[in-house]
Order: C-alpha cells, then structure tokens, then sequence
C-alpha cells in the first residue's frame, strides 16, 4: 500500500513539475521578447535577492516541518504532529518579517551598491510583500509532503502558476511603455499575487486536513522539546543555504559586472547573464522533474526507515535512486549536447542559448547528482555536511570569477560550472554512499550507460538526418523519441535498469 502510494504521489508530483515547467518556459519565452534578455537579467538581479531573503525565511523549517512530522505519524500524537507545525509557522513568519523590513528600508541601498543597478530599486520595495506569505506556505507544504498527500501542494502551485502569469502579463503589458524597471516590478507584483492566492489555498485545504488525522497510537510526546528539535535540523539547513544563496548572490553581481571587464558593455554583459541563468539554464533542468518529486518524497520516507533503525531500507532506496538519476541525466545530456543549438533557436530564437545548452549539456548528470544527493543527505540528517560543501563551493566560485571572467569571458563563466558543479558532485554523492552504505558499479552502472546515451543518440542523430530534412521542433522531437527509445530498450536488454534488492 506504501510503495502504491510513494508511486501515486512520485506521479503526481512529476506532473505537476513538468506542466510548471513547461508553463514556466513558455512564460520566459514571451518575456524575453518583450523585455529583452538585458531585462531578464534585471530580473534575475532582483531575484537573487529575493532567493537570499526567502531562503533564510523558509528553507530548513520547511524540511524540518517534513522530517519532524513524519516522525510522528509513525510514532507519535496527533497534538505533537499539530504542535510541530504550528511552532514552525511562527519561526518562520518571525524571520519572515524581520527579513521582509530589510530589504524594504534597504531597497536603495542594495540597488546602488550591491545590484548597482537603481532600476531595481522598486522591485526591492514590492518584494518584501511576499515572504510572510511565502514562509508560512513553505510550512504547509512541509507538512502535507509528511502526510503522503501532495495534491494540495500539486494544486496549490498549479494554480499559483496559472495565476502569476495571467497577473504579470496584464501588469507587463500595462508598464511595457515606461522602461524596464517598471516591467521588472510589474513582473515582482505579479509573483506577490499569485503568492498570496497560492498560500490562501493551501491554508484552507490544511484546515480541512488535519481534521482527518487520526489519534495516533505511539508516544504522548516527543522526547525533545519541539522548538529546540526544529531549530536542530533547520538552523545547518537554512544556514547553509543562507550563505550560499548570499554567496550566489554575490556571484550573481559579480558576473555581470566582470563580464564587463571582458570587452562588453554593461547592457551585454547584463543580456550574457540572463542567457545563461534565466534562458539556459532552466532548460537544462526541465527534464529532472521526476528526481526532484523522487528526492522530496525520500525525506519522509527516509526520516522514518532511520528512526525505525530500518537501516536496509535506506541503502537499497539510496542505491536505486542514483542509478536512476544516473541512467536518466545521461540520457538528457546527450540530446543536449547533439541538438543543443536547435533546441535553444526553437524556443528563443537565440544562437547564443543554443551555444550555452550545448556547452553546458556535459555537466547535466553531475547537476542531477548533486540535487539528488543533497535532498536525500538531508533526510539522514547530514544537513551539517551539506551546509559545509555548499560554502565552500560558493567561495570558490567568487573566487574565480574574479581571477577567470575578466580574462575569458563567457568561457571562463562555463569553465567554472564544470568545475563548481564537479565539486560539489562528488563530495555529496560520496558522502551519501558513506553514510547509506549504498554502492554503485562504476563500468556497469555509470560508464556503460553514459556511453550507451551518446551512441545511441548520435545513431538516432545520424538516421534521422540521412531520412529528410526536418525543421527544428521536428527533428526535435523524433531525435528525443528514437533516443529515449534506444536507449531505454539498451538498458533493458544488458538488465541495466535491474533494480538493487
């Protein structure tokens, strides 16, 4: 009945990652041919700092919401399961508001010296707007992820989605005349809207849910005292990711800015910037919808194997979920990397972000790894490890974006991704296989089918251009088709795909 159920909400989770996705690229799509790539590198300014503070008001309470709460659905009371999340909300909505006047009475400040950009200055005042809202949502989501029952939160983004988008393109159309900080924070106000209607509807479908929770047959209460026990697993979490948001922030000023130094304008190397973070980017990621439902379902599931001492449980889910990553990144980096240049002509009419996905198609699997790795570390209660790797592979970021961009430009940028995104691979995957005792085979597991992806697309490359000439969403289609095709049948037959008992 567990496994049935992990399955249903592993699918809808999926799908409703994929349907955001798609919507959220058709959504940059239109904006970036309305503001340019300079305004969304704009935005991306403003969103770095938005990133920064909604981390610091959210992140690890919500993971600690989900960990503490599974634990006690399997062992515990209804009145602790009630307790956790409410002590939750409050932390978060008390660093949520402290966060939230920072930036308002900061706007200026962070504009003219750390975004160096005044164009931002009235995105900075809307946004505060959204992080109570933001911070106590995250919570719920938390909760309802340790409940098995991710339609609200499936329903809930769907419709936050649906909404941010129909607000923005009202309010963009409507600014698009008075210049690009005005469609900037039209684009902010759209986001605080539909934030507010997204918490609405989960606020009300939590009311009725808690109402269903049984009286629990396990402890009367935990053996820690709530507040101490959340901020145990949330302050590593959500420092972690504080500093390296505030590093990636930092990041995110400097490249622009040392791009500059590299024979452009501050308006191209603004445009290069939001190529590369607003365009390319999230197209390499679209595909990791399924392991990004995967890695949030683990914690839950993972909180409790670990508290029930089911030690085998968590090696053989931790075995088989990297192979999976595996086997799935190595497939999305070949189609990448062969029509990486059409794809990104396709979808926005840009050369340059087709050159961008071919670049950075190599460096998918490792991207992959890593998320996947650090979701499940979080899981089993590694958050300190994780806060470490994460600073320590943003510190070296800055670093060389000082000494490489200003020498090399955009390859510089794409040199230190293959390095960053090596890095931070190996450590958490090693640590993970440490701390899970889970193994995997190096030839049969990750060399064999790596290999196997580029073969069989560069076959699938081959037949489909000797056929016809197609144009690009044609040829698009029918390489992903064939190569997924091959390459699943591949696997299947060498029992590749063979799960770890």
């Amino acid at each position: 009945m567990k496994k049935t159920l992990f399955i249903k909400n592993t699918v809808i989770l999926t799908a409703t990652s994929l349907l955001l996705r798609f919507i959220g690229i058709i959504f940059k799509i239109w904006l970036a041919s309305l503001i340019g790539s300079e305004g969304i590198g704009l935005h991306q300014l403003v969103f770095s700092v938005y990133m920064l503070v909604s981390t610091f008001a959210s992140s690890g309470i919500s993971t600690a919401v989900t960990r503490l709460t599974a634990e006690e659905l399997a062992v515990g009371s209804k009145k602790s399961t009630v307790k956790i999340l409410r002590r939750s909300i409050e932390m978060s909505l008390l660093i949520a508001i402290v966060s939230a006047a920072a930036v308002f009475f900061g706007a200026e400040f962070i504009a003219q010296h750390l975004l160096e950009d005044m164009r931002a200055v009235p995105s900075l005042k809307l946004l505060p707007l959204s992080l109570p809202f933001m911070a106590v949502s995250s919570c719920i989501r938390g909760y309802f992820i340790a409940r098995r029952n991710v339609a609200p939160n499936a329903f809930a983004q769907i419709s936050e989605q649906i909404l941010r988008i129909l607000f923005v393109v009202m309010l963009v159309k409507k600014f698009a005349a008075q210049g690009l900080a005005a469609c900037c924070a039209a684009v902010i106000a759209g986001d605080i809207m539909a934030e507010i209607l997204g918490f609405l509807v989960l606020y009300i479908t939590y009311c009725f849910d808690k109402k269903k929770i049984k009286n629990l047959s396990g402890r009367k209460s935990p053996p820690y005292k709530t507040v101490a026990k959340i901020l145990h697993i949330s302050v590593p979490i959500t420092s972690g990711r504080y500093l390296n948001t505030l590093l990636r922030t930092g990041e995110n000023i400097l490249v622009p800015k040392n791009l500059s130094k590299h024979s452009l304008s501050s308006s191209q190397a603004l445009s290069q910037f939001g190529m590369i973070k607003g365009m390319a980017l999230p197209v390499l990621f679209f595909p990791s919808a399924l392991l990004n439902s995967i890695s949030t379902l683990l914690i839950p599931e993972i909180s409790e194997a670990v508290i029930k001492g089911r030690n085998a449980v968590v090696k053989s889910a931790t075995q088989n979920i990297l192979k999976l990553t595996a086997v799935i990144s190595f497939i999305f980096s070949a189609i990448f990397f062969i029509a990486g240049e059409k794809i990104g002509y396709l979808i926005y009419k840009e050369d340059d972000v087709g050159f961008l996905l071919k670049a950075l198609s190599p460096i998918v699997p490792l991207m992959y790894l890593d998320s996947i790795s650090d979701g499940i570390l979080k899981g089993l209660d590694q958050q300190v490890f994780s806060f470490r790797a994460a600073i320590s592979d943003s510190l070296i970021r800055i670093i060389l974006i000082l000494i490489f961009l200003p020498n090399f430009g955009i390859y510089g940028f794409i040199g230190i991704m293959y390095f960053s995104n090596f890095l931070t691979c190996f450590l958490n995957v090693k640590r993970l296989l440490k701390v899970s005792k889970a193994r995997l085979k190096l030839s049969t597991e990750l060399i064999f089918p790596l290999l196997s992806a580029f073969t069989v697309t560069l076959t699938a490359n081959f037949l489909i251009s000797r056929i016809a000439y197609y144009n690009n969403l044609i040829y698009i289609i029918l390489l992903s088709v064939l190569s997924v095709g091959l390459y699943v049948a591949t696997l299947f037959f060498t029992r590749t795909l063979v799960t770890v008992k």
